[in-house]
């Protein structure tokens, strides 16, 4: 059977390889941990909604899946910022920067 080749289908592969790559040592209990102290998703507060699990760095640009780079994102957050620049992405979707870094920090 053929390799798909279709754009998402080699981006798919990259983006293994690039995750089997790194240590990626985020754990069950701490993704828990993560989700209740935001009490919603990271960027926007939506809450009551499925979260995902969102690199604040990106897998592209070098991101992790560990405990300082992972927070929880609704479906729309996670789908529109992409692999964007957390600060820059949330000035043009016109969200409060301030409130999430101060979080994040936290």
């Amino acid at each position: 059977m053929p390799a798909n080749n279709t754009r998402r289908a080699r981006a798919a592969r990259r983006r293994k390889r690039r995750v089997a790559a790194v240590l990626n040592d985020l754990t069950d209990d701490q993704w828990s941990a993560i989700k209740a102290a935001w009490n919603g998703c990271a960027y926007c507060g939506k809450a009551g909604a499925a979260l995902q699990r969102d690199c604040v760095m990106a897998i592209s640009r070098g991101g992790r899946y560990t405990i300082d780079n992972v927070v929880p994102a609704c479906a729309a957050c996670n789908a529109s910022k992409c692999n964007d620049e957390v600060t820059g992405w949330l000035r043009r979707k016109r969200l409060d920067e301030r409130l999430f870094l101060e979080r994040y920090v936290r």
